[in-house]
């Protein structure tokens, strides 16, 4: 059976989503968060990125709905708001594991 192409405004969608992850300190943080919740304070120690840079991408990763937060006192917890991103991350993994060499190389991207 055939799946039906994505229309445009679907395309674009799925590409956002997948760019919500191309920044190298957003997956980062996504990364870290998958073992459990964290402070800024506590991620911007883990991934050597200065506070505000953190911060901007935690931004932009709750916006697009792949963590959440919740304030305890004066602190504020993220978490990856769906476990579904950690086999998606997996399967990111395995597939750049066959591939890595080519990927590493590539000139088109």
């Amino acid at each position: 059976m055939s799946k039906m192409l994505m229309t445009q405004s679907q395309t674009e969608i799925y590409a956002k989503f997948f760019h919500g992850l191309s920044n190298p300190t957003r997956l980062k943080i996504v990364e870290i968060l998958l073992d459990g919740e964290r402070t800024v304070s506590q991620l911007v120690e883990e991934t050597g990125a200065s506070q505000s840079q953190v911060s901007n991408q935690l931004a932009c990763l709750k916006w697009c709905g792949y963590v959440t937060a919740r304030q305890e006192g004066k602190y504020v917890w993220y978490k990856v708001s769906d476990e579904r991103v950690r086999t998606l991350i997996e399967l990111a993994r395995e597939i750049v594991a066959d591939n890595a060499d080519r990927i590493q190389t590539c000139t088109k991207l």
